[in-house]
């Protein structure tokens, strides 16, 4: 086991573990944000830039720091290591940049946008986002293309985070889609508009941590802070059949897979559970997903009321209420 110290927080972790890993296994606000990476697919990650740490000391042998900043989803822990994410003034400076960059071409369509409420872009922006810019170049601009008979391409707001890619080729036996051209007119896309059908294509809509890969069985139907999640199963011969179905009242308005704390899927489903299945009748209804705190979705989905203390100013004394 190998010793590392995340922001003051000293943690054990087998070798070859990643500095991300690491910090998630401590968990809160020591793990550092990833757009990219996704511990479930092969080969993700490094791409986006967004969980660059600093490792102040290399390990116990080699106490020097590191020259730069490295991206934590890539890095692995060295014995003795010391890093910094949110104690580091030249990380957060550095992410500012990096969230400036991402949304350099991206555009301010949120109101719209089917991913608002759920969207990574948007926390990072929350959390790291700049009021001004110093760009004055205009944005990219692409026409939407329907990549499969229920996926819509939204090119505009794509950040080149490369998942849907990966999924593409460790879920299917044969890749339809992926990057074309380079550099800044690098896009997701195929040469022939819907030849996405594999039946594992839909999860390219769950991994994308944007609006740019949506259900069209779904768009502009309901906000997600209007839906309630609920858990729920059926027996399917393709997949786990484990679901989380989005609902109004007792209609189903879409099925997605269930997402971990880190929003990545805990099982990739098959496109008859997520496209077909819209009917109370094919599900089994375990009862409501946890849902974080932090998110949008918690509006109204409340787990305990906690009342506020009563301080007696007089006795000096303070009455603790839960």
């Amino acid at each position: 086991m190998l010793k590392v110290t995340i922001d003051n927080f000293t943690i054990e972790v087998e070798e070859g573990s990643t500095i991300l890993q690491a910090a998630r296994m401590i968990g809160g606000k020591v793990v550092p944000p990833a757009m990219c990476y996704y511990s479930k697919l092969k080969g993700s990650g490094g791409k986006c830039r967004t969980c660059l740490v600093k490792v102040a000391q290399s390990s116990a042998k080699d106490p020097r720091p590191m020259a730069k900043l490295v991206a934590s989803c890539s890095t692995p822990v060295q014995d003795g290591m010391v890093v910094q994410n949110l104690s580091s003034p030249e990380v957060i400076e550095t992410r500012k940049g990096i969230v400036e960059f991402l949304l350099l071409n991206h555009p301010l369509d949120c109101p719209v946008c089917d991913q608002a409420g759920e969207c990574d872009l948007q926390d990072l922006s929350f959390g790291y986002g700049m009021e001004e810019t110093v760009t004055e170049e205009e944005r990219r601009e692409f026409p939407m293309n329907d990549i499969g008979e229920k996926i819509k391409l939204h090119m505009n707001r794509c950040i080149l985070c490369y998942r849907c890619v990966y999924v593409a080729d460790q879920l299917t036996d044969k890749r339809l889609h992926g990057i074309l051209y380079r550099g800044d007119v690098s896009e997701i896309g195929t040469f022939i508009q819907n030849v996405v059908t594999n039946d594992f294509s839909g999860n390219v809509i769950d991994v994308c941590p944007v609006g740019a890969l949506t259900d069209k069985t779904f768009r502009f139907k309901s906000r997600v802070w209007f839906l309630k999640p609920m858990n729920a199963n059926r027996d399917c011969p393709a997949c786990s059949g484990k679901v989380a179905a989005w609902m109004f009242g007792n209609e189903i308005y879409r099925i997605t897979g269930r997402k971990d704390q880190y929003g990545e899927l805990e099982e990739f489903i098959c496109n008859e559970c997520r496209f077909k299945k819209k009917s109370t009748a094919d599900w089994v209804i375990e009862g409501p997903r946890h849902i974080k705190r932090q998110s949008v979705i918690s509006a109204n989905h409340y787990e305990r009321i906690k009342k506020q203390s009563i301080i007696h100013p007089i006795d000096g004394t303070m009455e603790k209420k839960e």
